[in-house]
């Protein structure tokens, strides 16, 4: 039997562990110089003025929540569909998330359906890149900076995702970016928080380190240079979400693998279009018309005519050796949010009920790509269509 093709697979090589290698050898291997060296690289390529390196996605949207003033009383608007980290978020400040809808074909926030729900306690909104799929942040900040409302976007999906022809995130005044093996760009686990102003990414630091006045970097500096010791103080309630340099040392070799990663993976995103194309009552993700995706997560929406149910087909390709993925949760349907009073979310429940990931990796080979492929139609009850040279 063929061996079982995942949903993903990090791109890792030799340059990536003797890069965590080189951090272990120079005995600095908690946040440090690599960290700060990574930051620097993230927010030259974003093209923003700071970023700050964290633990994960979800301390960067906890952070940044924080900076932006939201907490007891406010209301956030989020997209159920999103991961559950996305709602949690905004619980850990003490606000109330109020779940929109999302647009059918991008599986994002749109300016009408936060409209519709936002009011007068509406202090963010969480604008989530769904998959890649870059949302239209420039719609939203129309929408919302009149009414100072702050937008987040939770970029977690989306390194290597443009918007209008700048990097996703790059417009925003915070934004988010996990680097989760899932994801493209991966440190294992951590996350990057970026912002518009110098002095926001300032206290970002403090906050990350228990609130800590002096960087145990910076500490260190002093010492070395034979500077009287700088003692720290702690002005306001802090957390510990570093990120670590044997992290970071992987970071920055992957963020030099990017731009091949997403050319990559766009190029397998079409090959299934084309491929796809003749299999009825099914509808693979795109490219927004403002933007493009890096295809984090390559998605398969079923029409309800389609000969077998979403769960039906999983299984059916687990058979044939071929990993995949329920579409991306739904948070309102979930017992931790039973509570949260929401509006009708009829594109949220459709794409969670009907939508699956479809295998897409950096290494993943033609005849890995036709084995998936073949799988849907015979799903369907199809053989894949001549001429052959559409799976070319």
């Amino acid at each position: 039997m063929s061996e079982r093709i995942p949903v993903m697979k990090p791109w890792f090589g030799p340059e990536e562990a003797e890069a965590a290698a080189e951090a272990v050898a120079s005995g600095w291997v908690a946040q440090g110089p690599r960290v700060a060296a990574f930051e620097r690289a993230f927010a030259e390529r974003l093209g923003v003025a700071d970023a700050v390196a964290v633990s994960s996605c979800t301390t960067a949207l906890h952070l940044a929540l924080i900076a932006a003033g939201v907490g007891p009383g406010d209301e956030v608007v989020v997209p159920s569909l999103s991961f559950i980290a996305t709602a949690n978020a905004v619980r850990y400040v003490g606000a109330r998330p109020v779940f929109a809808d999302v647009d059918l074909a991008s599986g994002n926030l749109t300016v009408e359906t936060v409209d519709a729900v936002r009011t007068a306690a509406t202090r963010a909104v969480i604008l989530v890149d769904q998959g890649g799929v870059p949302a239209d942040l420039d719609a939203m900040r129309g929408l919302c900076d009149p009414l100072g409302i702050v937008v987040v976007e939770d970029a977690a999906c989306a390194a290597g995702s443009t918007l209008r022809g700048r990097p996703a995130g790059a417009g925003a005044s915070f934004a988010t970016y996990s680097f989760h093996p899932r994801k493209l760009l991966t440190t294992g686990e951590g996350g990057m928080v970026t912002v518009d102003r110098a002095d926001v990414g300032a206290r970002l630091r403090r906050l990350r380190e228990h609130g800590m006045s002096v960087s145990a970097a910076d500490r260190d500096a002093a010492d070395r240079g034979g500077a009287a010791p700088v003692l720290e103080t702690y002005d306001e309630l802090g957390f510990n979400y570093r990120m670590t340099d044997v992290q970071a040392a992987i970071g920055l070799v992957q963020l030099g693998r990017l731009d091949a990663m997403v050319a990559k993976r766009r190029g397998f995103a079409e090959r299934y279009r084309k491929a796809l194309s003749g299999l009825p009552g099914a509808r693979l993700v795109e490219d927004p018309a403002f933007g493009e995706s890096n295809f984090q997560a390559c998605w398969l929406l079923l029409d309800e005519d389609f000969p077998v149910a979403r769960d039906e087909l999983l299984g059916r390709m687990s058979a044939a050796g071929i990993s995949g993925r329920r579409g991306i949760m739904a948070a309102h349907l979930e017992p931790a949010y039973a509570d949260v009073a929401h509006v009708p979310l009829p594109n949220t429940e459709r794409l969670t009920r009907d939508s699956l990931i479809l295998p897409l990796f950096h290494q993943m080979t033609e005849e890995q790509h036709d084995r998936v492929v073949g799988a849907l139609y015979a799903a369907a009850g199809l053989t894949v269509p001549e001429p052959a040279g559409v799976l070319s």
